[in-house]
């Protein structure tokens, strides 16, 4: 494998908490009772996906795009005040051993790109990445493969020198269903997640260095 390519919630950095904040402060203001377990079904789907379902189940007046944003002010609000959001435990160690021995990144996330360039841009990693994909730029969300099939495209290895590290099991599908190889990140901050499609889970990224990611093959 020459070129990984990461999701970034639940991967890079855990988001959900904030995500989840400025979701149920903007639910509050629609008027939509929005269960617990309803809002579990939108793990991976990107925000604009998100959206268009919920107007297609409750007949909100508002356009998609004006929702996105309304919902995308509360995030950054939250996201640019919590002092303790941080990168999770040991990717930034991947990250500088790939680097460092010049395997290829990309990031391919449900995310915005607003949100995408903003964690960018808090943890100084946009230097690292080739390509920095976002879900909003595709009509279908994952477990839909079309992000992961575009990153295989772009990247500058074939497709099965490429791996992908997802959390969730909308992106494993969709790794999958893209021809790719995939590690399960089983991650405490995505909890029921079913990630038995992925060829190789870890449970911290301390079991995963170049080397062993260099010798995975399809």
């Amino acid at each position: 494998m020459q070129t990984v390519i990461f999701d970034m919630d639940g991967v890079l950095v855990d988001t959900e908490p904030v995500h989840r904040y400025a979701y149920f402060r903007h639910f509050e203001e629609l008027g939509l009772a929005v269960t617990d377990a309803e809002y579990a079904t939108f793990t991976g789907r990107s925000t604009k996906n998100v959206y268009q379902h919920l107007k297609d189940q409750h007949g909100l007046a508002q356009e998609v795009q004006q929702l996105v944003l309304a919902k995308r002010a509360h995030f950054n609000r939250a996201f640019d005040e919590k002092p303790d959001f941080d990168l999770l435990p040991g990717v930034r160690v991947l990250i500088e051993d790939l680097h460092r021995h010049g395997l290829e990144m990309l990031l391919a996330s449900s995310a915005s790109h607003s949100t995408i360039n903003r964690v960018m841009q808090r943890f100084a990693l946009a230097p690292y990445f080739s390509h920095l994909i976002s879900g909003e730029d595709f009509p279908r969300s994952k477990p839909d493969p079309a992000i992961f099939e575009h990153a295989a495209a772009v990247a500058r290895s074939p497709g099965a020198e490429c791996v992908v590290i997802e959390d969730s099991t909308n992106g494993v599908a969709a790794a999958k269903a893209a021809g790719l190889y995939c590690i399960g990140y089983n991650s405490i901050h995505s909890p029921s997640q079913d990630l038995r499609q992925a060829d190789l889970v870890v449970a911290d990224f301390g079991e995963l260095s170049t080397a062993r990611i260099a010798a995975l093959a399809l």
